[in-house]
């Protein structure tokens, strides 16, 4: 018997990803059967301080190195205002295309279009909707100081509800949180949108993205 060459085996990639789509990437990994990537998520709650981002996905770059063949990072600029573009500039590392995962999720045009409709739109996926209360409302303190809602929320007119899945019991959620808020309430099923563009890129089935 020959033995089976291990050359054309896939590299074997990692993706360093926000904790808030690990659900979404890991159904993705699964049905596509790309053992070969691997995911690391960094803590969800960065998204409530965008700052720490960029030092962060270094440091999980830096000590990453020399264990994988290629490193992709699942983050979009995040607030970050260009510091995490900076960063992977430097370590050679491709990102996700998109100012935030609200565009790649609904796709870039469509995003656009929503922002044009209505400048004043909070935005939910998936994700924030599962734990609207522990990162919006626990996470910026509005339990503890209720009075800073109008501070917060006063100049926004309604909360969209970008779909990945369809889950009656997330949809529920997603407009009890309108309500909280006093905003109108959009839904929107986007599914994986242009996440799923970029996971066959890191699997190597597809060609190279801009960041967006």
């Amino acid at each position: 018997m020959t033995q089976s060459d291990n050359s054309t085996s896939p590299p074997k990639t990692l993706l360093i990803a926000c904790g808030a789509l690990a659900r979404e990437m890991l159904a993705l990994i699964e049905a596509n059967r790309w053992d070969h990537l691997t995911l690391e998520c960094l803590p969800a709650k960065l998204h409530n301080r965008p700052e720490q981002i960029p030092d962060a996905v270094r440091a999980k770059i830096a000590a990453s190195r020399g264990r994988f063949e290629r490193i992709f990072v699942a983050y979009a600029d995040c607030g970050t205002g260009g510091l995490l573009d900076r960063v992977l500039e430097e370590e050679g590392v491709e990102r996700i295309g998109g100012p935030h995962c609200y565009s790649f999720y609904a796709g870039a045009n469509v995003f656009e279009t929503l922002h044009e409709e209505e400048l004043g739109s909070f935005y939910l996926t998936d994700y924030l909707a599962r734990h609207f209360e522990t990162l919006i409302i626990k996470g910026m303190g509005l339990d503890r100081f209720p009075e800073l809602m109008e501070a917060y929320f006063g100049n926004y007119k309604r909360l969209v509800y970008l779909a990945q899945t369809e889950d009656a019991e997330l949809v529920a959620k997603a407009r009890a949180a309108a309500e909280r808020l006093g905003l109108d309430y959009e839904y929107r099923l986007t599914g994986y949108g242009e996440l799923t563009e970029f996971m066959e890129r890191a699997a190597g089935q597809r060609e190279k993205m801009g960041n967006g």
